[in-house]
C-alpha cells in the first residue's frame, strides 16, 4: 500500500466527459448518472496497456487523470494484497463473481470498491470493459455486523474484563485496518491510568511505541489518554508527531504512527452512577480521516464492553453475597466451611498445622428478647468487628449462624499466641456495647480444635471445636478450652458425647412436631393438713420406643439452642389446657407452677402472649404461678422487674424459685411483686442434722412471714425433714415424701377431693412458736458458690 501523506487535489483532466477513441454508446454515459447509479466505468486496452477511466471511476480510484499507461499508474492506492486478482480480472480473467478490493486514500480513508468485468464489446473485441462500484457502505455495515458478533462472543463468555480485552483490540485492529490499539485502566488504588493491554500488527516495527506505552502512567485530566477517561468524550488526533495532548509523540514519529482515535468505556449502573472502567485508543500510519469507520463503530464497541464491565460487576456483587454474611460482612457459614475444607487439603499437602476457634456468645437471646432483634444485631456486628481486628488476614473469620462464629487461625504451632488470641477474643466480647444509650453486656465460650491432631477434614474439626465450646458452656461459659486429645480412647469418647448430643437435639426437634413430650405433675402440700395446695408442671419425653429420655440429659441441650423457646412455649400452651380440662372438677382452683427461662421473663412480648393464652382458654391467670430463679433475675433485673410487675398486673402469680441460691438482696426483694418463695432442696437435704441448714430454713420461713409471701419447701424426702420444717412453721412442702410427679389423671385420683387418698406420714401440728434457735449463730444466707448440686427438675421454659 501507498504510504504518500501528500493530499491529491482533482485536476482539470478528471472533468466529465469520456476519453478519447471510446465506444459512442458507452462514452455517451453522462456522469451525473454513473454518481446517481453509484458505479463508474473503466476500459483497459491490453495491446497499448492504457487505461481508461470514467470520471466517478477515477474519483473511486483517487486517480488525478481518466488516462494511464499502465496499471501500476491508475491502481497505485489499492491495498497491495487485493492486486494480484484485481490486475487479473482487470487484464480479462474469467472469475466467477464480482471482485472486492480496498483502496485507501489519502483524504478518504479506507474505502471497498466491487470490481464486475462486462461482456465483451463486438466493436472492440480485444478491450475489456467493467464497472466499479463503491461498496464501502455494506461492506462496513457486514464489518459491524461480524464484529459485534465477534465482541458478544469474546465478552459473554469471559470471566474478566481483562481476559478478552486483548482479543478485542486484536479484532478491531484486523476488521477496521488500525495497526496498534491498547486498553488503559485505572491502577487498584492508585489512582493513575495505566496501559494494561496492547496488540500490533505483526509486521508493524511498533515494539518501542508499545513499550514506552507499557510503562506510561496518567492521571485523570493528563494526556489524550487521561482526558478521554476524565471527559468521558471521545477525541480524534490528526498528527501524532505534533500534537501536544499525545504525550508518545517522539515513538510515534520514530514508529511512523501517524492518526488514532480514542474514546472512553462507560456505563449508568442501576443507582445511576456513572461507571468508567477504561480507555481504547487505535492508531494508524496513515493520515486517518474522523469519517473512518471506527469512530462509526465505537459506540458499540464500548457498549458491549461497558455491558461486558456491568455484568461482570454484577457477578461479583452476587458472588459476594454468596459467599459473605450481609449483617456482620464476615464469610458465611457456606463459604467459610469450603474455606475450612480448603485449608484442611492445602495443609495436608504442605504438612502445615492451624487451629480453629469455636465461639458461642453466652446471654445472646435474652437481649434479642428484651431490646429487640434491632439490639441484637447491633452486638452482632459490634462483636465482628471486633473478631476482624483481633485476626487480620490470613486468618480467615465466619459467622456461622446466630450468635456462633469461627475463626481459621494459621499456622498456630504457638500455643501461646493461641491461647493469647482465646483471651483476646474473650476480652473483646465481654466489652460492653452501646445501644440507644444503653450499655449491652455478653460473654463468649469459646472452642479450640487443631489440625492434624483433632481432625483432618472441615466436619471434624469442626465437631471437636463444638465439643470443646460445649464444655466450656457446661462449666459455666465465659472462657475456652482445647479439645483434649489426651489418648485415642479420651478422644473416642468426646467424639461419642458430641454426636450424641447432635442426635439427641435433632429427636428433640422431631419429638417436639410428633407430641413425644408431656407434662407430669408433682403436688404442692399444705404441711399442716395434707391438703394439696398446687402441682409443679414438670416436662417428660418418651420416645417411640418407649425408652424415657431424662430432663436432665435433653433441656441442657435445648437450652444451647432455640428449641428451648418452642419448648417453653408448649409447656406453658399444655398447662393451661390441662386447667381448662379440670373445670367442674375437685381441682379445678389447682394452681399450677411453671418454670421459666430466662429468655422468656426479659421478654416484653410474654405478659401480652400467656393473658391470650389465659383468656382463650378461660382459665384464670390466677391459677398460674410463674417460678424464676434469683441467678435469672441477676442477669437483668430492671427489665425482669418490668416483665413480672406486667404479669402481675393481669394475675398472674410469680414465685422466686431455688430461694438462698442466688445474689439478690433484701431491699431488691421487697421491691419484687412475687407471691412466694421456694426453699432449695440444699438447705432441706440435712434439716434433720444440720443446725446451719435449720437455721436457713428458719430465716427463709420468718421472712416470707413478714413480707406476706408463701413458702414452699422442695425435695421433702423423709418424714424427719417434713417434722422440722412443720416446727418452723413452713406452710407448703414438694418432693417424693408428698407425692411424686403424676400424670394429670392420676393426680385427680390421688386427690380426690383436694385430699390424698393415700395413706400420709403423721402430719406435725399446726405451727404455734418458732423451733428453737439452734446454739450457733445463723450464718449469712449462701450465695450461687455454696457446694450444693441440684437434681434438674424442671423445664427452663
Amino acid at each position: 500500500m501507498t504510504s504518500n501523506r501528500e493530499v491529491c487535489t482533482p485536476t482539470a483532466s478528471m472533468q466529465p466527459g469520456p476519453p478519447r477513441h471510446l465506444p459512442a454508446p458507452v462514452a455517451a454515459c453522462p456522469q451525473h448518472l454513473e454518481q446517481a447509479a453509484g458505479f463508474g466505468q473503466w476500459w483497459y486496452d491490453p495491446q497499448t496497456g492504457v487505461t481508461h477511466l470514467s470520471p466517478t471511476a477515477a474519483e473511486y480510484l483517487e486517480m488525478p487523470t481518466r488516462s494511464a499507461n499502465g496499471l501500476g499508474a491508475c491502481l497505485g492506492h489499492v491495498v497491495e494484497d487485493d492486486l494480484p486478482e484485481l490486475i487479473r480480472l482487470w487484464t480479462g480473467a474469467k472469475l466467477q463473481r464480482p471482485l472486492d478490493i480496498r483502496v485507501i486514500g489519502l483524504a478518504r480513508g479506507l474505502r471497498w470498491l466491487r470490481v464486475t468485468p462486462l461482456p465483451t464489446d463486438p466493436a472492440r473485441p480485444r478491450w475489456h470493459h467493467g464497472l466499479l462500484q463503491d461498496v464501502t457502505a455494506l461492506t462496513h455495515a457486514a464489518v459491524r455486523e461480524r464484529l459485534g458478533y465477534a465482541l458478544t462472543e469474546y465478552l459473554i463468555g469471559t470471566h474478566t474484563l481483562e481476559d478478552a480485552i486483548s482479543n478485542v483490540i486484536q479484532l478491531i485492529c484486523r476488521n477496521l485496518g488500525w495497526e496498534w490499539g491498547a486498553y488503559w485502566s485505572m491502577e487498584d488504588g492508585g489512582g493513575r491510568l495505566h496501559c494494561r493491554h496492547f496488540w500490533h500488527q505483526p509486521d508493524a516495527r511498533l515494539e518501542q511505541f508499545s513499550a514506552v506505552s507499557s510503562t506510561l502512567k496518567m492521571a485523570p485530566g493528563e494526556g489524550l489518554v487521561g482526558r478521554v477517561w476524565a471527559t468521558g468524550s471521545a477525541e480524534w488526533v490528526e498528527d501524532m508527531s505534533t500534537d501536544p495532548r499525545f504525550l508518545r509523540r517522539g515513538s510515534a514519529q520514530m514508529c511512523g504512527l501517524w492518526s488514532g482515535y480514542v474514546f472512553p468505556v462507560t456505563y449508568v449502573s442501576d443507582n445511576g452512577e456513572r461507571h468508567r472502567p477504561g480507555v481504547l485508543e487505535f492508531y494508524s500510519s496513515l493520515a486517518r480521516q474522523p469519517e473512518a469507520q471506527l469512530p462509526k463503530v465505537s459506540a458499540t464497541i464500548g457498549a458491549l464492553i461497558a455491558q461486558t464491565a456491568q455484568r461482570l460487576e454484577t457477578e461479583a456483587v452476587i458472588h459476594r453475597l454468596a459467599q459473605i454474611d450481609e449483617m456482620t460482612e464476615l464469610d458465611n457459614r457456606a463459604h467459610f466451611y469450603a474455606q475450612l475444607n480448603r485449608h484442611c487439603a492445602l495443609s495436608h499437602r504442605q504438612g502445615r498445622r492451624f487451629a480453629l476457634m469455636f465461639i458461642d456468645l453466652d446471654r445472646f437471646k435474652p437481649i434479642n428478647d428484651a431490646f429487640g432483634h434491632e439490639a441484637g444485631n447491633a452486638v452482632l456486628q459490634a462483636f465482628a468487628q471486633r473478631l476482624r481486628e483481633l485476626a487480620p488476614p490470613p486468618a480467615r473469620v465466619g459467622r456461622l449462624g446466630g450468635d456462633e462464629f469461627a475463626v481459621l487461625v494459621p499456622d498456630s504451632g504457638d500455643e501461646q499466641a493461641l491461647a493469647a488470641l482465646a483471651d483476646a477474643v474473650l476480652a473483646a466480647a465481654s466489652r460492653p456495647i452501646s445501644y440507644e444509650g444503653v450499655a449491652l453486656t455478653v460473654s463468649a465460650s469459646i472452642g479450640v480444635s487443631r489440625f492434624p491432631e483433632n481432625g483432618q477434614t472441615g466436619p471434624e474439626l469442626l465437631r471437636s471445636a463444638d465439643a470443646a465450646m460445649y464444655r466450656v458452656k457446661q462449666n459455666g461459659r465465659n472462657g475456652s478450652n482445647v479439645f483434649s486429645t489426651s489418648s485415642p480412647d479420651t478422644l473416642a469418647q468426646q467424639r461419642a458425647k458430641l454426636a450424641q448430643r447432635l442426635s439427641i437435639e435433632t429427636e428433640l426437634h422431631e419429638a417436639l412436631q410428633a407430641g413425644q413430650l408431656r407434662l407430669v405433675y408433682q403436688p404442692i402440700v399444705d404441711i399442716a393438713t395434707g391438703a394439696l395446695h398446687g402441682a409443679e408442671a414438670l416436662i417428660r419425653w418418651q420416645k417411640p420406643d418407649g425408652t424415657t429420655v431424662p430432663p436432665d440429659v435433653f433441656i441442657p441441650i435445648a437450652e444451647q439452642s432455640d428449641l428451648i423457646v418452642d419448648i417453653g412455649r408448649w409447656v406453658l400452651g399444655q398447662a393451661l389446657r390441662d386447667l381448662a380440662s379440670l373445670k367442674g372438677g375437685a381441682l379445678e382452683k389447682l394452681k399450677v407452677h411453671v418454670n421459666m427461662a430466662a429468655s422468656e421473663f426479659t421478654s416484653s412480648a410474654l405478659p401480652e402472649m400467656l393473658g391470650a393464652m389465659s383468656t382463650g382458654l378461660e382459665v384464670p391467670a390466677s391459677q398460674v404461678v410463674l417460678e424464676l430463679t434469683e441467678g435469672m433475675l441477676m442477669r437483668q433485673p430492671e427489665q425482669v422487674r418490668r416483665v413480672m410487675h406486667q404479669l402481675r398486673e393481669i394475675g398472674f402469680e410469680i414465685s422466686l424459685d431455688d430461694f438462698g441460691m442466688g445474689h439478690s438482696s433484701l431491699a431488691m426483694l421487697k421491691s419484687l411483686p412475687i407471691s412466694s418463695l421456694k426453699i432449695d432442696r440444699c438447705f432441706v437435704r440435712d434439716l434433720a442434722t444440720g443446725e446451719r441448714d435449720r437455721a436457713i430454713a428458719q430465716t427463709i420461713v420468718d421472712l416470707g412471714r413478714h413480707l406476706q409471701l408463701e413458702v414452699i419447701a422442695e425435695g421433702i424426702e423423709s418424714a424427719d425433714q417434713l417434722e422440722v420444717l412443720g416446727q418452723c412453721g413452713c406452710a407448703f412442702g414438694q418432693g417424693y415424701l408428698l407425692g411424686r410427679p403424676l400424670p394429670l389423671p392420676r393426680l385427680i385420683e390421688s386427690f380426690p377431693d383436694g385430699r390424698s387418698a393415700a395413706d400420709t406420714p403423721a402430719r406435725v401440728p399446726t405451727w404455734t412458736p418458732p423451733c428453737p434457735a439452734p446454739a450457733v449463730a445463723a450464718p449469712p444466707m449462701p450465695t450461687a458458690a455454696a457446694p450444693c448440686t441440684r437434681p434438674l427438675r424442671l423445664v427452663r421454659a
